[in-house]
């Protein structure tokens, strides 16, 4: 069962949700004693294993019928396990955050309970936003919410408006983008997503946009920041113009996306270093 819950939780992800602890880390931290603090390997703990565990858990569990139609459930993700053991090792992965939640500031329990809420509602009903075109991709801010944590539990303040917005929009993006492969299993098994609302050239101009602006924000906070995250739209008009098809470009995203947070990471580091 181990073996079945390490590939259900997405390995090739697991940094998604983990990295943006390290940035908010790196941007959070005011003293050298801070940045190496108990808080930050707690939280990239949580974040690396467990949270991977309940979301792609629970978003496994509600989409067992849609997954029939799933090619990539055969291969690099696995189906889901309709057994008790499967189902207490998510829920009791989701509960672990509590008491996470409990060793932290309380500055940072709203990013925690607005991460566990919205990891649960995207794929549960009566909200389930992963069928509801433009929430699907609007709740994915999800991703960013480690991180807000971490910034607010070492800071003590919210972190600038700008990264908040210039992190979502790149969430949104990136889960837009993740769901073109997808269009087709999705549409057979009736599961409406702002890629099948949209279809593929759509979904493609949508994330274009979104990463622009993702670069945008950034951009107001440090010009740096913006090229870095120029990355993501100049890079996604290179996979078209040369014809690759998104369902090959979707599994550079992994690498793509930890090399974008180490280079955030050690930016922040630096600033921190050097003021």
């Amino acid at each position: 069962m181990l073996r079945y819950l390490f590939v259900l939780s997405r390995p090739r992800f697991w940094l998604y949700l983990a990295g943006p602890v390290l940035v908010g880390a790196a941007y959070g931290a005011t003293t050298l004693d801070g940045l190496l603090s108990p808080t930050v390997g707690l939280l990239f703990g949580y974040f690396l294993l467990p949270a991977n565990v309940y979301l792609y858990g629970v978003n496994d569990i509600f989409d067992r019928d849609t997954d029939q139609h799933n090619p990539k459930k055969a291969g690099r993700e696995a189906r889901y396990r309709d057994r008790l053991p499967v189902t207490a090792a998510v829920l009791g992965s989701g509960l672990l955050l509590v008491p996470v939640a409990a060793t932290l500031p309380r500055a940072s329990w709203p990013a925690l309970a607005g991460w566990a809420l919205l990891a649960t509602a995207y794929s549960t009903p009566p909200l389930r936003f992963k069928a509801r075109p433009l929430f699907d991709s609007l709740s994915n801010g999800l991703y960013i919410l480690p991180g807000l944590a971490t910034f607010t539990a070492l800071a003590g303040s919210q972190p600038p408006l700008a990264a908040v917005l210039g992190g979502w929009l790149w969430a949104m993006a990136m889960h837009t983008f993740s769901a073109i492969p997808d269009i087709e299993p999705d549409r057979a098994a009736g599961l409406r997503t702002t890629a099948t609302w949209l279809g593929e050239h759509g979904a493609v101009r949508y994330c274009g946009l979104l990463w622009t602006g993702a670069a945008l924000a950034f951009g107001l906070l440090d010009w740096r920041l913006g090229a870095v995250l120029a990355v993501y739209p100049i890079l996604l008009w290179g996979i078209r113009r040369a014809g690759i098809s998104i369902d090959r470009a979707y599994w550079w995203y992994p690498a793509v996306n930890t090399l974008v947070g180490g280079l955030l990471t050690v930016g922040g580091l630096l600033s921190f270093v050097y003021g």
